[in-house]
């Protein structure tokens, strides 16, 4: 592959969802911006490899896509209407955009946060609004969406067509919502930016065990939101449980990739930093809520007990146990559910463990989960069965080759 194509792979990969989010805004409507920046892409493709990246590879891809769009609307205005869309051509190409005045970076991540508020609207159902708005502003394809949110792919493929036509239908615009409509959307933008961490932190597939680029995308959000709305308590909450899952990041794969088990990671070198900030947000949310805890303040509450024990040995899976029992309460789901199981398995005894995993649904995980638990009453013979079953669905490289190893070593002591 040409040097060039490399770059744009990587500068779509990184930068794409914010290329698309800044013409959005400009032109105002997605399916022209989705095509615009397709076109962008192409033309980077043919010209980079035989002119050289431009220093500011983003910049060009902007102001390529924006021109894209402008040849979009006058091939639609010749075919359809030749006044039509006068106005729309009027208003794109009033000024040249040259690269110098392209909107900063730090009002581009604005842009985006307040498309995934567009993205939210109240006329949809809130799942459909999450996927919408994971798949136009985050980038992420209808099997990462479906991994995300525990569905299929064909069904978030059909969620996602319906949603479009219905927006098209309704003639729903996508334009920034009024600031007194924020709060009502707000549910909605939060889950968008938390599955969009969970995407980067626990994702479907792929070669890694978790996508920094993403989950640092999602923080930055989850940054902006709290500083958009610092009085609410969902988006503070958001935040604190972003920034004390990523802690313990460092420690999650060792020098050579391979997955290191919660249990045996050197909390050394967890971000004692982030751990500090994130408790405070946590019990700053907790305080403007009145101490009624929601689904993201109980998720981070679990995740501050996690990092605040000085060792797996010390954990107090008591308490976990029942903010798990709590958060099943108020946000049922099945990774909740899977959640609990394992508490309940440190917190009692491996049986109460298995007893709640037999009435949830069949996953990859949950045969992944299952199995470790009956290895620890020395079941290895239905362990390493349940693994083969784990490693019969999609996970990534370094989780596969985990399960793997982890296969053998149930073997190796079966026998």
């Amino acid at each position: 592959m040409e040097p060039g194509h490399d770059v744009v792979a990587e500068t779509v990969r990184v930068e794409g969802t914010r290329i698309l989010a800044t013409l959005i805004r400009t032109v105002g409507d997605v399916q022209l911006a989705e095509d615009a920046v397709q076109e962008a892409n192409l033309a980077a493709l043919g010209a980079w490899p035989v002119t050289g990246v431009p220093p500011e590879p983003r910049a060009w891809l902007t102001v390529t896509a924006r021109r894209k769009a402008i040849d979009i609307i006058r091939r639609e205005r010749a075919r359809l209407d030749k006044e039509r869309h006068g106005t729309e051509l009027l208003e794109l190409t009033r000024t040249e955009i040259v690269p110098e005045e392209l909107v900063p970076a730090e009002v581009v991540q604005d842009d985006l946060l307040r498309l995934i508020f567009t993205c939210c609207h109240p006329a949809l159902s809130p799942p459909t609004r999450v996927a919408l708005a994971l798949r136009t502003l985050c980038g992420l394809s209808p099997a990462q969406i479906a991994g995300v949110m525990l569905t299929t792919e064909p069904a978030t493929a059909k969620r996602l067509t319906r949603a479009r036509q219905k927006i098209a239908a309704a003639r729903i615009p996508y334009r920034v919502p009024p600031e007194a409509e924020l709060p009502e959307r707000l549910p909605a933008v939060c889950g968008v930016i938390h599955s969009l961490y969970t995407s980067g932190h626990a994702p479907v597939e792929g070669q890694t065990a978790y996508d920094v680029d993403v989950c640092a995308e999602a923080i930055r959000l989850a940054e902006l939101l709290h500083e958009l709305l610092p009085d609410q308590p969902m988006p503070t909450a958001v935040l604190a449980l972003l920034l004390l899952t990523e802690a313990r990041r460092p420690a999650r794969l060792d020098a050579d990739g391979e997955v290191i088990t919660l249990d045996q990671q050197d909390r050394s070198r967890w971000d004692a930093a982030a751990i500090d900030r994130g408790i405070g947000l946590l019990n700053d949310s907790l305080l403007r809520s009145g101490r009624q805890a929601d689904a993201y303040q109980l998720q981070a509450a679990i995740a501050a007990e996690h990092d605040r024990a000085a060792s797996y040995e010390t954990t107090d899976w008591t308490e976990i146990l029942r903010l798990y029992e709590l958060l099943v309460s108020v946000a049922p789901s099945p990774a909740a559910e899977l959640g609990r199981a394992v508490a309940a398995a440190e917190a009692k005894d491996t049986a109460a463990g298995l007893a709640l995993l037999s009435e949830l649904p069949r996953s990859p995980r949950w045969h992944a989960v299952r199995a470790e638990l009956l290895a620890r009453d020395e079941r290895y013979d239905e362990a390493v069965a349940e693994l083969g079953e784990a490693l019969e669905g999609p996970s990534t490289d370094a989780e596969r080759r985990h399960r793997e190893r982890r296969l053998d070593h149930f073997r190796t002591t079966a026998t």
